[in-house]
């Protein structure tokens, strides 16, 4: 029989941050499969308000890792980072004419979830994107870089077929 080897995973969640889940997962992208001490710098230099929330999580689940299981926080590489839509709370807004606008103010759950570095004290490979193979081993193509035009080379003209079309004249009748 083969052995399997459990891999302990800490992990750690934000629930209903006042932030749409969209914009907390392009701060999460950046710190997916970095060390604890890159992903606390990466989120320190972020200008997206959204980091301060992220950096709290990160910061509990460090703290869950090191008094629950025992593990050194700074040995901890960030293996999945998600955000989750929550609730979304409508709000209205009063508009011209007696309508109304409506609000949608999004909510997330932010969760991170810390494994320990590898044996050789190397993070775990981010997965690649795969390249779709050609089916007849064509090389892809690409565009011939453009030539620039000298500068005593003329311009040519356009003929009458190339020229855009004008916009047709508007009625001088009335109610037409």
């Amino acid at each position: 029989m083969a052995t399997t080897e459990t891999v302990q995973e800490v992990r750690a969640e934000a629930k209903w941050v006042r932030v749409s889940a969209r914009k907390a997962r392009l701060v999460l992208e950046h710190i997916r499969g970095r060390t604890v001490p890159e992903a606390r710098t990466v989120l320190a230099f972020s200008d997206r308000a959204v980091a301060r929330d992220i950096e709290r999580v990160l910061r509990a689940a460090v703290a869950n890792a090191e008094n629950n299981h025992g593990l050194a926080g700074d040995e901890l590489v960030v293996s999945a980072a998600y955000a989750d839509e929550g609730p979304t709370l409508k709000r209205w807004r009063a508009r011209a004419r007696g309508r109304v606008g409506r609000i949608h103010k999004r909510t997330c759950h932010i969760t991170l979830k810390l494994t320990p570095t590898t044996t050789n004290g190397a993070a775990p490979a981010k997965r690649k994107k795969r390249e779709t193979p050609k089916a007849d081993g064509a090389k892809p193509r690409t565009r011939a870089p453009r030539q620039p035009r000298a500068a005593n080379e003329a311009v040519p003209k356009q003929s009458a077929t190339m020229r855009q079309p004008t916009t047709p004249r508007r009625s001088t009748k009335r109610g037409g």
